[in-house]
């Protein structure tokens, strides 16, 4: 039987399940949240670009976009996905019910302070979003701990690195530091490529067999241990603020670029377009390796901006990859067979055709790079809108099999 996540056995049930089947595992809310929050912010920031709309009370408009795009958009996937992980991983429960709500309901609190940060006073933003990471971590350390799931633990410190680049940004806002934000979000940005590295080598060579049956799809672990260690070097110059366009620092994620390709050699890429759960996957990896060439290249070609690199790694893995997993993630831990309907494979294809637009068009047509962002930004907030549709009925409802979760 085809398992989920590439995870091991059950979570033993719970004494008493949750009233509501939206608080039965960590999924369920934060990829609700996720979805909501992908539809309703990029027609905020684009508004924010004609003047109809202020975030700026806190940061700058383009600043604030990029952090909610990271801290409150993907950072809400990765939980989701962390805290019905783990319970797997560890045969224990992470947070179901009243609690799992409050934790959700502590990143909504982030988001609504981050939005309207110029009606609250200007401490109040930072201490509502800086609260939740450090929350999750005690919530995930527990299972973890009890159960000496050490491999895990890399999840931890994922996610610590992550507050402290979430820190930088804050100080440099409230003027304790200088310059910091522009180069912390940036950090963030590597650490979420950096897990999408980590679980796509424990999860896609599966998934991709599972789908296809084809026997010799596989990983080789020298291939994926060298393509892990090559981002996680780029994440540590990142970190020691380099700068990001020096030759070695370029050459770095340049190797990197190649070998996050060719990691994929026997992921069976050419049998993944049988699935669309599983050929979204395979689309949003490739974005990794793209845009991590496309950033050495931008040091040395002017013609490619810095930007082009850091939008195929935004707009197109974290935002394919996300699209992608939720999707599957949805369907698999509430019982459901793992099919795409029509909708679903159409909204694989618009969050697809928006990454194109982002990263090519201030490339090919940088005249009308604010035409661009509105065509890559509604395309991007159409596809997880018709996600949200789909998918909001399965998140809120009970599992189909009668199973806690």
């Amino acid at each position: 039987m085809q398992r989920s996540l590439h995870l091991e056995g059950t979570i033993p049930e719970a004494r008493e399940r949750p009233r509501w089947a939206v608080a039965a595992k960590g999924f369920r809310p934060f990829f609700f949240l996720a979805a909501l929050f992908a539809v309703t912010s990029l027609p905020l920031w684009l508004l924010a670009l004609y003047g109809e709309f202020d975030p700026s009370g806190y940061l700058d408009i383009a600043m604030w976009h990029a952090h909610e795009m990271v801290f409150g958009f993907a950072v809400a996937v990765i939980v989701g996905f962390l805290l019905t992980a783990v319970g797997n991983w560890t045969q224990r429960e992470t947070l179901v019910g009243a609690p799992l709500l409050g934790l959700a309901a502590l990143w909504i609190v982030g988001r609504v302070c981050m939005t309207c940060a110029a009606l609250v006073p200007r401490w109040l933003p930072a201490l509502a979003d800086l609260a939740f990471l450090p929350a999750v971590v005690i919530v995930l350390a527990r299972p973890l701990v009890a159960a000496r799931n050490k491999k895990n633990f890399v999840m931890l410190a994922i996610l610590s690195v992550l507050f402290a680049a979430n820190v930088m940004i804050h100080l440099d806002a409230l003027g304790i530091v200088s310059s910091w934000r522009r180069p912390a979000v940036l950090l963030a940005v590597d650490v979420v490529v950096l897990v999408i590295v980590v679980i796509a080598g424990r999860v896609m060579p599966m998934f991709t067999r599972n789908a296809t049956g084809v026997d010799t799809i596989r990983s080789i672990p020298a291939l994926d241990l060298l393509a892990v260690a090559s981002v996680a070097l780029v994440v540590m110059l990142d970190a020691a603020m380099l700068d990001r366009a020096a030759a070695a620092t370029a050459i770095v994620a340049g190797v990197a670029g190649v070998l996050t390709l060719a990691r994929t050699v026997r992921w069976g890429t050419r049998y993944a377009f049988r699935d669309p759960l599983v050929w979204v996957l395979h689309v949003g990896y490739a974005w990794i390796p793209v845009g991590l060439l496309l950033r050495a290249v931008s040091s040395f070609e002017p013609a490619v901006p810095p930007s082009a690199a850091t939008h195929a790694l935004t707009a197109g893995a974290i935002g394919t990859m996300t699209l992608g997993m939720m999707s599957r993630v949805a369907l698999g831990h509430t019982g459901r067979p793992l099919g795409a309907s029509r909708s679903v494979v159409a909204s694989f294809a618009l969050v697809t055709l928006a990454a194109i637009v982002r990263v090519l068009a201030p490339i090919v047509v940088p005249s009308h790079y604010l035409e661009s962002l509105v065509v890559a930004g509604c395309l991007w907030s159409v596809a997880f809108a018709i996600h949200l549709g789909v998918y909001a009925p399965i998140l809120f409802a009970p599992r189909v099999d009668g199973k806690a979760g």
